[in-house]
């Protein structure tokens, strides 16, 4: 049965608008129960996007030149973006409880946002390549505070990076408005900006740490575990501050009108 064509041409069932929405643990398995597929499905895609930005720096790692590190940020950064905006953009229409099918959405969605996502992915690629490569050339007898202004940096990287590509998946704006966004959005709302990035982080620390045994879990969850876990902290914030719910309510309600117009 081929993965990518199960019904996914078709509008896709509704979901009941007076069932109260739940919370916390309870709001995650009804999440998984719903739209796992979906969610393993754009993770897919997502992971094996960066696969040149891996092999490009592992490369660099093993051969210990930083020019491989640096094209495998940029360039890898730039494969693996839409991709990524279209794993947020599932996401956040789970957590928004928007009927549809996976790849007619899905499909939609990266058409819209690639353009779009290519600087930030670039960029973001950039620094996370330097910042990997400077934290395995470390020397056991550096600075203490060399490894912590790296930690630092890692943290921050990944806070503005949930942001950033949210942004990217629910606004049309210029980089330079969705960057100072996610800046404030960072510093106004910190305990759930650390509350991602404490699930980001725990969740790839714990790959590597008993790495190849957890290889099976990255067939299995992949990107979109932390991926949800991290939407899941930060999307009251994105609601809050952009009215995510509220316009695509009236979004819905004005197709509405217009289907229902007579001729």
């Amino acid at each position: 049965m081929p993965l990518f064509n199960m019904h996914y041409d078709r509008p896709g069932p509704g979901v009941d608008p007076d069932t109260p929405r739940k919370k916390g643990a309870a709001r995650f398995l009804e999440l998984l129960g719903r739209d796992l597929t979906s969610f393993w499905m754009a993770g897919l895609l997502s992971m094996l996007s960066a696969v040149p930005f891996l092999f490009g720096l592992w490369f660099s790692i093993v051969s210990h030149a930083v020019l491989p590190a640096l094209l495998a940020g940029v360039l890898g950064g730039l494969i693996a973006a839409p991709q990524i905006c279209g794993l947020q953009d599932t996401i956040l229409r789970s957590l928004r409880d928007e009927p549809g099918y996976w790849w007619t959405t899905y499909r939609r969605a990266w058409k819209r946002n690639a353009k779009a996502s290519l600087l930030p992915g670039a960029l973001g690629g950039l620094v996370l390549a330097m910042q990997i490569f400077s934290a395995y050339h470390l020397a056991s007898g550096q600075s203490f505070w060399l490894p912590v202004a790296l930690l630092l940096g890692v943290i921050f990287l990944t806070g503005l990076a949930q942001y950033v590509f949210a942004q990217v998946a629910l606004l049309n704006m210029p980089f330079g408005g969705i960057l100072k966004n996610a800046i404030l959005l960072f510093l106004g709302y910190l305990p759930r900006t650390m509350l991602g990035v404490v699930w980001q982080l725990l969740y790839w620390g714990l790959l590597l740490a008993f790495w190849p045994f957890s290889s099976v879990l990255v067939v299995i969850t992949g990107t979109w575990l932390p991926a949800l876990l991290s939407l899941m902290a930060i999307y009251p914030v994105l609601d809050k501050s952009f009215q995510i719910e509220e316009r695509v309510k009236k979004m819905r309600e004005e197709q509405f009108q217009e289907q229902t117009k007579e001729p």
